[in-house]
């Protein structure tokens, strides 16, 4: 059990994550990618008369699978596995957000931003609400999710995945130091 509720190195979790794209594609020809789930639920539940959701989505049924059993496995983990050992942040990232206001350090994630409290206000609003539209819409014009293009794109050598996967990265540092610092300000 020890093994499980431990935090694991990159060189560990990285390799295992890489390995899962060779596997899905040699065990059942499928890519990797989540936010073509939602076109699923959508195309299953709701009768949308437009093209992108006429298709048979029972062809895609292991992906919603997939997704539950990520929803489930993290629910039922939750309680043995919980560790209330805070998870290893440099010293400067601390430092930083300690700056920003954020003071609450005592558990995985800073409770000054992960709590209903701060969740139901003004800055928790613009963070989860604003935060999920963004993500949302760039997932939809980037024609895939980060797991989809930085996972899976990269492994199979696709330059979209490449670029996707830097503005990704550049889009999540401009929204720290940019537009994090003028929410948390408020």
């Amino acid at each position: 059990m020890e093994m499980f509720s431990s935090f694991w190195p990159w060189y560990v979790t990285g390799p295992l994550i890489g390995l899962y794209v060779p596997i899905l594609y040699l065990l059942l020809n499928r890519h990797f990618g989540v936010s073509s789930t939602f076109r699923d639920i959508c195309a299953a539940c709701l009768r949308i008369d437009k093209p992108y959701f006429r298709y048979n989505w029972k062809d895609h049924r292991w992906r919603l699978l997939f997704v539950a059993g990520i929803a489930i496995g993290g629910f039922l983990t939750h309680p043995t596995l919980n560790t209330p050992a805070q998870g290893q942040v440099s010293g400067h990232t601390l430092s930083v957000l300690s700056s920003l206001g954020i003071k609450d350090f005592s558990s995985l994630v800073p409770g000054d931003l992960f709590s209903w409290p701060s969740v139901l206000s003004l800055k928790g609003l613009l963070l989860t609400v604003g935060g999920g539209f963004l993500v949302g819409f760039g997932t939809r014009y980037a024609e895939g999710c980060t797991s989809g293009h930085s996972i899976h794109g990269i492994a199979t050598f696709q330059r979209a995945s490449v670029v996707a996967t830097v503005c990704f990265f550049l889009g999540g540092v401009f929204s720290t130091y940019v537009i994090l610092p003028i929410i948390l300000h408020l």
